[in-house]
């Protein structure tokens, strides 16, 4: 097992590499706990859990909203659940986002962990401290910073998942190489298919190096005022391309990267070879790097954008593979920057 501390100013943030969900009692100090977890989850790993409250919600981006967080509060008002108790999401990132955001309001905020299930969790959502949901169909929207007091990144769990869950993790891995370290996407180009065949070294590699990535980003600037924003490479397009056509997270953050790559060589910063690999290890795992889509809608969802501050939205370039820079983008140009493939 590999561990990552976090530090936020509401506390550490434990993040376990390796570690396995049945020794999640561990970390509860004695503390009784309720579990937030999905139907899905419940249905294979209930009998690993180490409380028996448990408060199921349904999947998918429609129950990540407010009205999910008011059936947890109503339940666990009938459990009587109090400040001395402990909240566990045990689950992908929506019912890590859901629980964590429940947790940080219910009685002005209790302690909380996770137990992150899919590989889009366990290198991206529930790393970090963000816990929200969406609102009115716009991402995360409301929601709050708040660290959990311990991730359990356990690989096994991976096994039971979807294909299309697997590629929704590549793809923020493959951001994660992007912006930050040209080491690690030299790993991925010549490791893809480990990832894809759940290789267990290759998967415990690309997460702890993820979360190495986002630790250190997260402990300069954890209330995203600067550095954190290089996180959202690939995500402003990304972000609309979702809301406008339903695609998964994982396949517009990809698509959102490879326009954002396509933008960072025409500004004269990245090189066409490097554009090309990124594109290149994208297809190589899976993911798509173009998509048709209505291209006013786009516009239109980009323009609402929570990144947008007045006539600004802060955008993610990259200078080569390893190294992003933040620039401010006037919303008036964001026309010019939506590739032609997406017309």
């Amino acid at each position: 097992m590999k561990s990552v501390v976090i530090h936020g100013a509401t506390g550490d943030s434990l993040v376990m590499i390796g570690e396995s969900i049945n020794n999640v009692a561990e970390y509860l100090s004695g503390r009784k706990a309720v579990i937030v977890t999905d139907v899905n989850v419940y249905r294979y790993y209930h009998d690993m859990f180490p409380s028996d409250k448990v408060i199921q919600i349904g999947t998918g981006e429609a129950v990540k909203t407010l009205d999910t967080v008011r059936d947890i509060i109503e339940k666990l008002i009938e459990m009587e659940t109090d400040r001395s108790e402990f909240i566990i999401g045990i689950g992908g990132g929506i019912v890590c986002d859901v629980a964590g955001f429940t947790a940080s309001i219910y009685e002005r905020g209790l302690r909380f962990g996770f137990v992150s299930t899919t590989l889009l969790s366990q290198v991206d959502a529930s790393v970090g401290g963000k816990n929200g949901v969406n609102f009115e169909g716009y991402k995360n929207m409301v929601g709050v910073f708040n660290q959990p007091e311990f991730v359990i990144c356990d690989p096994d769990l991976l096994k039971t998942l979807p294909e299309k869950e697997i590629l929704n993790g590549c793809a923020e891995i493959v951001k994660h190489a992007a912006i930050a370290d040209e080491g690690l996407f030299c790993y991925l180009e010549e490791n893809y298919r480990g990832i894809l065949e759940l290789d267990k070294d290759v998967i415990e590699k690309a997460v702890h190096d993820s979360i190495v990535i986002k630790s250190r980003i997260v402990n300069r600037d954890e209330r995203e005022m600067g550095e954190r924003r290089k996180l959202n490479f690939g995500h402003t397009i990304g972000h609309a391309l979702e809301k406008v056509t339903g695609i998964t997270h994982g396949e517009a953050v990809s698509i959102g990267m490879t326009a954002s790559a396509l933008i960072s060589e025409k500004m004269g910063l990245l090189k066409k070879k490097d554009r090309s690999r990124i594109e290149g290890l994208l297809r190589n795992l899976g993911l798509p790097t173009s998509i048709q889509a209505d291209r006013g809608k786009i516009i239109d969802a980009l323009g609402k954008d929570k990144k947008r501050e007045n006539q600004n939205i802060h955008f993610v370039i990259l200078k080569e593979i390893g190294e992003a820079i933040i620039k401010d983008i006037d919303i008036r140009e964001v026309p010019s920057l939506i590739p032609d493939y997406t017309e």
